[in-house]
């Protein structure tokens, strides 16, 4: 990870560590890379970049930043307005954009935001054309065999314009209404949009498809995203599900990229549910490629147990749906995701993408003809517990030979029952320590007994 951009992006409070300037150099700099790009090559067209941003107050700030970035760097900037994240990577993909921009902090409080780029493929940017966008803000960008202390304004014809482009965002609504495969008739369906970038998408694409729809938090203000709502707090989706006697329940985060369920009890479905229903419709259906699901290392335990009773191979990537994606793409596999809820179909989205998530979670209920709580049931999610620990060097912590050791020592005791994780934070100095076990006891007894090796050998930074 980068200077700035992280595993998602560029984030931060705004106009504290992300400004406006920094957006409109951002655009500054896609606007006229693409343009010496597309001239080396002989292609006088113009550069094209279409930009999305959720239901934060800050976003028009930063949209506007990065409009006049872009076309005083000569390119044309496009405009779906409040969207998704995947929307924007569909229509980058499909209207031959040559670059995509989401702004949004995903499940981030409103004060938040961030910047998420995309390739013309509506893939996550290259790491190598980040550490350009970063040189650039730092003023040491030194590319084409030159130094630049700045790079050249647009004059006269040459100077971007903006379009409208909600057309593009309609396309998507209608391309994830043709996804439907069943009538959702007779089904009552709760929504919780977080107040953010779902809120006007998301009902109309359930409507569309025949559902009964119940709509919770699709009143954004641009202060309430995620705000006690989202897949953040499931809780109030829970208990509307339950107090209306829904059937199922999607909840989506601030831009909509990933998806957690809730079914017609109350029961919490997480994406490691996600992966084992959809996992096992699609190998029943010969649609599982080379019968892998990816992961990342956080998935629970029991989900691995769980392929491995009805025969299931699996992948394990580090966490980040980028990581997830790259491997997908690499083995050609067609589903991954997250324990968050970040779920990639790669047949049909480059992204994790939560409307589409919910709809192919309708598609096995219909198919299967059963409740969402009957195809979770064979699932056991393994007791959890999680802690981080503040130290003074995260790669000399890990690599002590006692603290190795201890580890080593905890798996041995855990065998088949159980598994221990430990990593470090990729952007705070921490090192997490994560057991799954049986019971709750046992995980916070042996998480407890690593953190102690640790903490005696002098790597723990007191709070």
């Amino acid at each position: 990870m980068g200077k700035y951009f992280g595993t998602d992006g560029f984030r931060g409070e705004a106009n504290v560590n992300l400004t406006a300037e920094h957006a409109f150099k951002v655009g500054r700099f896609l606007g006229w890379y693409y343009s010496e790009l597309k001239a080396q090559k002989g292609d006088n067209s113009r550069t094209k970049v279409v930009i999305g941003k959720d239901t934060r107050r800050s976003s028009y700030m930063f949209e506007y930043s990065l409009v006049s970035g872009i076309v005083a760097s000569g390119a044309d900037a496009y405009l779906l307005h409040v969207t998704t994240t995947p929307s924007v990577a569909y229509v980058t993909r499909t209207d031959g954009f040559d670059a995509g921009i989401m702004i949004s902090a995903s499940h981030n409080p409103f004060y938040d935001n961030g910047i998420k780029l995309l390739n013309s493929e509506g893939e996550k940017m290259d790491e190598a054309t980040i550490l350009l966008i970063e040189a650039y803000l730092d003023g040491e960008l030194e590319l084409f065999d030159q130094k630049w202390d700045e790079i050249p304004y647009a004059v006269r014809d040459k100077i971007g314009r903006t379009v409208d482009y909600v057309a593009g965002r309609n396309r998507y609504i209608g391309y994830l209404i043709s996804l439907g495969v069943y009538s959702y008739k007779g089904l009552k369906v709760g929504l919780d949009c977080a107040n953010g970038s779902a809120w006007n998408i998301a009902k109309s694409v359930f409507d569309a498809l025949g559902a009964e729809t119940y709509v919770i938090n699709a009143a954004p203000d641009g202060y309430n995203i995620n705000e006690n709502a989202g897949s953040t707090h499931i809780e109030n989706l829970q208990r509307y599900v339950v107090d209306n006697g829904l059937d199922v329940g999607f909840a989506y985060d601030g831009d909509a990229d990933r998806c957690l369920c809730v079914d017609e009890k109350g029961n919490i479905i997480t994406g490691d549910h996600i992966l084992y229903i959809c996992g096992c419709y699609m190998k029943a259906e010969g649609k599982l490629s080379h019968n892998t699901v990816v992961t990342t290392v956080m998935s629970n335990f029991g989900l691995y147990k769980a392929f491995d009773e009805v025969g299931i191979q699996y992948a394990k990537t580090a966490v980040g749906d980028k990581y997830v994606y790259e491997y997908m793409n690499e083995n050609s596999c067609v589903i991954g995701g997250e324990q968050s809820g970040h779920i990639i179909f790669s047949k049909y989205a480059t992204t994790g993408d939560g409307i589409l998530t919910s709809l192919k979670m309708m598609e096995v209920m219909k198919a299967a003809g059963k409740t969402l709580s009957e195809l979770a049931s064979p699932l056991k999610i393994y007791p959890q517990v999680l802690e981080n620990i503040r130290v003074t060097d995260k790669t000399e912590a890990q690599n002590d030979s006692d603290v190795i050791a201890k580890v080593n020592e905890v798996a041995e005791k855990l065998g088949t029952s159980g598994r221990i994780l430990v990593r470090e934070s990729g952007t705070e100095p921490l090192v997490r320590v994560m057991v799954e076990a049986q019971s709750e006891d046992t995980c916070k007894e042996l998480v407890d007994s690593v953190i102690e090796v640790i903490k005696s050998k002098g790597y723990a930074v007191e709070d």
